[in-house]
């Protein structure tokens, strides 16, 4: 990120939380009683939570941009202020969710930091924000939506009133957002993953955990096959290992307590507390463990797709996005230091293959992010500044290196290492993280992992953590999106679909199909009491790559009518066309 973009950004921040100040000024006057919980500022825009006896709806909200605008129209100067913990309390008396705030910056000796707009509202803020109201520009903020919100995003808490809006500095630019927003809500991919019947959720199944129908577990299975196929043609050697283990294991690499509030309750098994787990990198290290290793093995790379859990707060959970339980493509490569930097180039050329195929451009669809740690907490972080300093400078040098677009976060280290992030956009333009590469100079040491070197002394391998495609659940939402759903054939849980125009047809649609399966190619036949136009518009609406209509003329001279998605028509033998189709389909192709 160049210093004009990362200028913008802080500015766009302070603007939107500025106008999310202005929203709950308005709030405070509309509706009395109602109370503040929290909301700040978010990428592309703003939130707050709100406890209010009565319901807000989206009909409610031109009333409250008309307050808004009241706000901004007088302009009213907005100031920072520090005040003593014994203040604050006493400023936001009768409000519970200041108060626990308030508790928590206590308990860090800081003091509080309020917000005042003129002399009529005031709120506990960290910031940024603008000078003035008056600096909000009127036409370029709105008001978007109203959720349910659990104070904390936990279900056992209160639900809370959630308003979302968004801010920019031009009308045009906001009308440039708006436009992408009902674009993106289209390409949904938990409304999608409806619509062509790809997933399911089922409440007596529980929250987070998504169900994959036939359609939807071929998509994944297609993933799987070649992330395993490419993975081992990289000299990877892929591994499986139970979802459960001690909660010993956890202890020992430290998740434990780091990651505790998002892992599962533990299991009494006769003697043995056991816990599902939330990573798999403890147990290919026990793996790595199970005998001597010679410097001769090394790199060695261990891969699993293995079945992950995490504790996700229910308020968090997005359709495969953000789940309960995910397959994670996951890895662990054991280096010696000299190693380490050829060994990401590695990963990342992996990386990049595999997004490419995907159709996924980087610099366009995807960038890196790297994330390293904060030398001051040492409560969170490894203290070994030395360690930090190599470890951070070898993956510096290999995105530069590599001409990787990327840019530089600190404090979003693991706690055991820097990593690059695979920082994906999704198709309303929100970055989230998809996956990983990390450099791990702690755990060998928790696990005692060793290898013997060319001398025959005892030596510390570096492990390098990384995902190639990361969760497919997570990537299956991603592609969902980015294609609208109409993936690319080899991708497409149909790949063809043959449309008899009369029942007389049918017995040359079973032989089409029949050789379409010899071929590998995944294909149905509507054989509804149908019309044909019908049959096409319901094949066009699911997706389906490939639509072939036959009558008397295909049958009688062997060929197809070939409808295809983007609605090109050509009239081709039976063999041209599986032909073309199962090249198509091998080389992963993107188009038709």
């Amino acid at each position: 990120m160049s210093n004009e973009q990362n200028e913008k950004a802080q500015h766009l921040k302070a603007l939107r939380h500025t106008t999310e100040h202005i929203l709950t000024q308005a709030m405070l006057k509309l509706c009395p009683g109602i109370k503040m919980a929290m909301g700040p500022a978010t990428d592309d825009g703003f939130y707050f939570d709100f406890d209010y006896t009565e319901k807000i709806t989206e009909e409610n909200f031109p009333a409250i941009e008309a307050e808004m605008q009241i706000i901004i129209a007088a302009d009213l100067p907005i100031s920072r202020k520090e005040i003593s913990i014994d203040e604050a309390k006493i400023l936001f008396e009768g409000n519970p969710y200041k108060q626990e705030w308030l508790s928590e910056i206590e308990k860090r000796n800081e003091p509080a930091t309020v917000y005042w707009t003129g002399d009529q509202f005031v709120d506990l803020c960290a910031g940024p924000h603008i000078e003035s109201t008056g600096n909000v520009h009127p036409d370029a903020f709105k008001l978007l939506s109203v959720a349910g919100a659990y104070w904390h995003g936990d279900e056992k808490n209160k639900m809370l009133t959630r308003i979302y809006g968004t801010a920019f500095d031009m009308k045009e630019e906001l009308e440039a957002y708006l436009t992408q927003q009902e674009e993106a809500k289209k390409h949904d991919h938990r409304k999608l993953g409806v619509e062509l019947d790809l997933f399911v959720f089922s409440e007596l199944v529980g929250k987070g955990l998504p169900m994959l129908t036939p359609k939807g577990a071929t998509i994944r299975r297609e993933l799987e096959r070649f992330t395993i196929d490419e993975e081992l043609r990289r000299g990877y050697q892929h591994v499986l290992t139970p979802a459960l283990a001690k909660t010993d294991l956890f202890k020992t690499s430290g998740h434990y307590p780091y990651y505790k509030d998002t892992m599962y309750p533990v299991m009494k098994v006769d003697d043995d507390e056991l816990i599902l787990r939330p990573m798999t990198c403890p147990h290919h290290f026990m793996l790595y463990k199970s005998r001597p290793r010679s410097y001769r093995e090394l790199p060695l790379r261990i891969a699993e797709c293995a079945d992950l859990f995490r504790y996700e707060k229910s308020g968090e959970l997005t359709g495969l996005m953000r789940a309960r339980m995910f397959c994670l493509a996951d890895a662990h490569i054991f280096v010696t230091n000299e190693q380490a930097k050829d060994e990401i180039k590695r990963v990342l050329d992996l990386i990049d293959y595999m997004n490419e195929i995907l159709g996924l451009k980087k610099g366009e669809d995807y960038r890196y992010r790297l994330s390293l740690g904060d030398r001051s907490d040492d409560k969170k972080y490894y203290k070994d500044d030395a360690a930090w300093d190599n470890a951070e400078q070898v993956l510096r040098e290999v995105v530069i290196e590599t001409n990787a677009p990327y840019y530089e976060a600190a404090g979003e280290a693991a706690f055991y290492g820097p990593k690059i992030d695979v920082q994906m956009k999704k198709i309303n333009g929100v970055e989230e993280t998809a996956f990983t590469v990390q450099y791990d100079f702690v755990m060998p040491k928790r696990f005692t992992l060793t290898y013997i070197d060319k001398d025959g002394s005892e030596n510390e391998p570096v492990v390098i953590h990384r995902s190639s495609i990361g969760a497919f659940e997570r990537i299956m939402a991603f592609l969902i999106e980015k294609y609208g759903g109409a993936f690319p054939v080899w991708l497409a849980p149909i790949q063809a679909m043959i449309i008899p125009i009369a029942d007389r047809h049918h017995d040359y649609a079973k032989k089409i199909q029949a050789e379409a399966q010899s071929y590998g190619i995944r294909i149905e036949i509507d054989s509804r009491d149908e019309k044909m136009q019908s049959k096409i518009r319901d094949a066009q609406m699911q997706k389906i790559p490939y639509m072939l209509v036959v009558g008397d003329r295909e049958e009688t001279e062997n060929s197809l009518a070939v409808r295809f998605r983007d609605q090109r028509n050509e009239t081709m033998p039976i063999d041209s066309f599986l032909t073309h189709c199962k090249e198509i389909i091998e080389k992963k192709a993107l188009n038709l």
